[in-house]
């Protein structure tokens, strides 16, 4: 893929809160996973973990923790990314909380691209009450859940968004 191939592809990508009740294939939900594992990572310790919810009953459990966000609770697979401390803590201590963070906010990027790849649409959900998370999907204390990714085919045309200019984004060697 040439650079305007690579250009175009993330310019199509977009997020989606409307879709269709059609379940992602086991292949789609293991490709999008599996692509997180190619992401980079601190010491290459790959500190995150994902939670994949197809079941209703979480679904809707995590739509309430995320403040009603009815996308949430109608996208066929919500994947559930969430930063393992202890992973990256053994190596890095204190910084290790900052690293496996980072590691997680990679790793979801990665499979929103891979669910556009494979034709998917998707929503970076990062409004949630963290705890209440928790106890829907029991995760352990060590590790924080750091967004929801809806996943599944769009319902309505996709449209994007207008975007800041990138020129408003750019400081040269300071502030």
């Amino acid at each position: 893929m040439d650079f305007s191939e690579f250009s175009a592809f993330l310019l199509r990508r977009c997020s989606v809160r409307e879709y269709e009740p059609e379940p992602l294939t086991d292949e789609d939900i293991h490709t999008i996973i599996a692509s997180a594992g190619s992401a980079p990572s601190a010491g290459n310790l790959e500190a995150w973990d994902v939670v994949v919810v197809t079941d209703e009953d979480a679904r809707l459990a995590l739509s309430d923790a995320a403040f009603g966000q009815s996308h949430v609770a109608g996208a066929p697979a919500l994947f559930v990314v969430c930063a393992n401390y202890v992973r990256s803590m053994s190596q890095y201590g204190e910084r290790g909380i900052l690293y496996a963070v980072e590691d997680a906010t990679i790793a979801c990027t990665y499979m929103m691209l891979a669910a556009h790849a494979r034709g998917l649409s998707s929503c970076w959900t990062g409004a949630f009450e963290d705890d209440d998370v928790r106890d829907v999907l029991g995760l352990p204390p060590h590790s924080r859940p750091l967004a929801i990714l809806a996943v599944g085919k769009s319902h309505a045309p996709v449209q994007r968004t207008e975007r800041m200019d990138i020129e408003n984004h750019i400081h040269y060697n300071e502030w």
